[in-house]
């Protein structure tokens, strides 16, 4: 059963019915889903909600499918969890990491948003699905449009790291690297999309996609025990990711599943590709595109299409936003992997590196809980860090090898040397 009311223009609040459509012809502002909480009030619960799978369908009610889904069964409800280490070098009592880069297929966030968007292309007739992608859309739309048996194309910047291109040619999707950045990349798969009867997940079935997000904002809001943190961190590339956390929680507040919401919303961003971050602090309303230059390709979108949108968010909440340079991302992906034991790709480095950033300028209170998001598998992103994190040591098979080697070049406590 579906509790999809349509579609409503962000914009002018005009209505549209359920189809692939994404942009208002009035006012030309982008469309989102409209559901009918009335209704969805009336069979949600806590209860109902602990007692489904743990995947993102737990919400089914607040997602705009009709039927079952077809694939992400197991994707989602990733660990969240308390961060001592990484907390006690922050000086923050109550750090929060909640990590997919273990979610269900692919490692990545994307994989929620992926499962829902082709859920809804097969129940509005495609056969064929597209994306335009920084690498971990990718990844899942080949992935899961494979066991979903769609023919899939995928598009991307030419320049993309090899592990986010290794995946899609492996699952077989037809992969197009395209001579451009990513606003170059999207803009023809917006003409493609008009030509083809293709489902495009982040063009013309955008609406039903970007929705998945939310599960992300829900799970943190069930595994903190019903509330809301006081802070989370979000990385922002096209600004989605935040704008649907911050509807995630008011949802929740609106269908009465938790009390109020009492959160900050952060963006996180690259300095080399930091348009909201420098619109907010330039107290605009006006995101000026920029060309990216920055090793956080997940998050290289210098037009990014909800960014006025993060920024009501983010104003709303009480909430800023901070940028850190390629430098400080390493140092933030390498302060994660030291501290909880968590590789994570450049966009993690770039939320641990805010969140530090904030922390310092009092932007977050030590006294409050925080949540940083983890997006993201490092394994798709070595080459951001293969030049910053030294060399095996190399010895011969001996005893006396071994031990030389160690004692003079390893940087170890003496204290380890304690013999039998």
């Amino acid at each position: 059963m579906s509790y999809v009311k349509g579609l409503k223009c962000r914009e002018c609040h005009r209505h549209y019915p359920v189809q692939a459509v994404y942009v208002c012809e009035f006012c030309f502002g982008s469309l989102e889903v409209d559901y009918d909480y009335d209704r969805i009030k009336s069979v949600l619960t806590r209860e109902k909600i602990q007692s489904g799978p743990a995947s993102i369908w737990r919400y089914r009610e607040l997602l705009p499918i009709d039927g079952e889904p077809i694939v992400g069964l197991h994707a989602g409800f990733t660990p969240l969890f308390k961060a001592h280490n990484l907390g006690k070098e922050l000086g923050l009592k109550e750090l929060y990491i909640k990590d997919d880069s273990v979610c269900h297929p692919t490692l990545s966030f994307k994989d929620r948003v992926v499962a829902v968007a082709l859920t809804k292309a097969k129940e509005l007739g495609f056969r064929t699905v597209a994306c335009a992608s920084t690498g971990n859309l990718a990844g899942s739309v080949s992935a899961q449009a494979a066991l979903a048996g769609f023919n899939r194309f995928v598009f991307i910047p030419a320049d993309l790291e090899v592990g986010k291109i290794v995946g899609p040619l492996t699952y077989g999707a037809n992969l197009v690297s395209v001579e451009g950045n990513y606003d170059e990349v999207n803009r023809l798969c917006a003409e493609i999309a008009a030509t083809y009867r293709w489902a495009f997940v982040n063009v013309n079935i955008r609406p039903y996609y970007a929705e998945g997000s939310k599960t992300y904002g829900y799970e943190v809001m069930e595994q903190l025990g019903w509330h809301t943190p006081d802070n989370i961190v979000v990385p922002v590339a096209s600004g989605s990711l935040l704008v649907k956390i911050w509807k995630a929680f008011n949802e929740f507040k609106k269908l009465g599943l938790i009390n109020e919401v009492t959160c900050k919303i952060h963006a996180a961003q690259a300095f080399g590709c930091c348009p909201v971050v420098t619109a907010l602090k330039e107290k605009s309303d006006i995101i000026k595109p920029v060309k990216p230059k920055t090793i956080a390709k997940s998050l290289a979108i210098g037009n990014p299409a909800d960014g006025p949108y993060a920024i009501d968010a983010m104003r709303e909440s009480g909430g800023t936003g901070e940028s850190v340079t390629d430098e400080e991302i390493i140092e933030g992906i390498k302060l994660l992997a030291r501290t909880e034991g968590i590789f994570t790709e450049t966009a993690g480095g770039v939320t641990v590196a805010t969140a530090k950033k904030l922390i310092e300028q009092g932007a977050i209170s030590k006294k409050e809980s925080c949540v940083i998001c983890i997006t993201g598998n490092g394994l798709k992103t070595q080459e951001a860090v293969n030049d910053h994190i030294g060399k095996p040591y190399r010895i011969k098979p001996t005893l006396d090898s071994f031990q030389k080697t160690i004692r003079n070049e390893a940087k170890i406590k003496p204290d380890i040397w304690e013999t039998r």
